[in-house]
């Protein structure tokens, strides 16, 4: 027997342990690093949502959270009812990855935004919100953002990018084309549709009014079960974004919002001429994504019949999966997708 080979043998053996174990380390350390970077990464955005910005625009002081550099592209997320905010936490992390300019304010009657004047009316109008998130990008020196948004934020997006195409790099409106008008919705729709908007009929009564201040909390998780059926949030994803509701002018907001659309309470004069356009459903012609889920418990359009309404580059995607109506919170890649998708269309020619 060769005992010096034998030797050798096992020198190079136990090297190659060494190395192994070695390699092991390295990329178990590799690891740990690259979790410790998203859990920081993770934090800040969390921050950001929890602890929001302010700022005068227009009648309102505007709370707002804000991710991603300063000198990014900017994209501004709109939520809907009754959401917050946090419906955008997970897809504005992905696209401050990407290097986007993130802002998300809370509309008139959410969470940290108030009315700068006691005496401003506490109107829900579409008009009227729109125009708030123009003079927000106005008091931010934003001449032109990606709008995107869901719900009551998916119609503020469209009607910025009908009335202020110059200020929409592009659109992404979950839903689709939501713009309408007191008049139009005189008309009635089948049984089926009217069921699933019970709750503006019960807003238009004064016992709706009554019942929805004093239990907005348990109102609005009931409208997340139904909008959402296939949607397994818990109480505390559920209790983040309630908090938006105690909001001083929110039960005032979102009964004159539904009240106005059915013309059972009147705007203000200064949105008239807004107004008078909406009604003729102008054209979208800005790059636009549009999305939908395909669990949406609320009430939506078929994406066929609003395809026709962008005149620009268009796509449409239906997010599987039990999807429902809060798409982004429930789908925030897809969501984050389109996004990045509606900046592609802009930049090709």
């Amino acid at each position: 027997m060769n005992t010096t080979l034998n030797f050798s043998k096992k020198v190079q053996a136990i090297l190659s342990l060494l190395i192994f174990i070695g390699m092991g380390l390295w990329s178990l350390k590799a690891q740990t690093y690259t979790a410790g970077e998203k859990d920081i990464e993770n934090t800040e955005v969390r921050s950001a949502f929890q602890h929001t910005k302010k700022i005068r625009a227009g009648l309102l002081d505007v709370g707002y959270a804000e991710v991603g550099p300063e000198n990014g592209k900017p994209v501004i997320l709109l939520h809907g009812w009754p959401y917050d905010i946090h419906s955008f936490e997970q897809s504005s992390a992905i696209l401050a990855g990407k290097g986007y300019r993130v802002l998300v304010p809370y509309l008139r009657g959410y969470g940290t935004t108030t009315f700068v004047s006691p005496n401003t009316k506490r109107n829900g109008q579409q008009s009227a919100v729109a125009l708030d998130i123009i003079a927000f990008m106005d008091a931010l020196k934003i001449d032109k953002a990606i709008i995107g948004g869901f719900d009551w934020g998916a119609r503020t997006a469209d009607i910025m990018a009908a009335l202020w195409p110059e200020r929409c790099t592009g659109l992404v409106a979950v839903s689709g084309y939501l713009i309408g008008s007191p008049k139009a919705n005189e008309k009635p729709l089948p049984p089926n549709a009217e069921l699933l908007w019970w709750y503006q009929y019960y807003f238009s009564t004064e016992r709706g009014y009554k019942g929805y201040k004093e239990n907005t909390m348990a109102f609005n998780k009931l409208i997340w079960k139904t909008a959402s059926p296939k949607w397994a949030f818990d109480d505390q994803t559920y209790e983040r974004s309630a908090r938006a509701f105690n909001n001083p002018d929110h039960v005032d907001i979102v009964i004159h919002n539904y009240r106005w659309r059915l013309g059972l309470a009147k705007g203000e004069k200064q949105y008239d001429a807004f107004e008078a356009k909406l009604a003729k459903s102008p054209s979208i012609t800005v790059p636009t994504v549009t999305l939908e889920g395909d669990a949406n418990g609320a009430a939506f359009p078929a994406p066929e019949s609003y395809a026709s309404r962008y005149t620009g580059k268009y796509a449409h995607h239906t997010v599987t999966g039990g999807i429902g109506h809060n798409l982004p919170q429930e789908a925030p890649k897809a969501f984050a997708d389109a996004i990045i998708e509606v900046d592609s269309m802009s930049q090709s020619k």
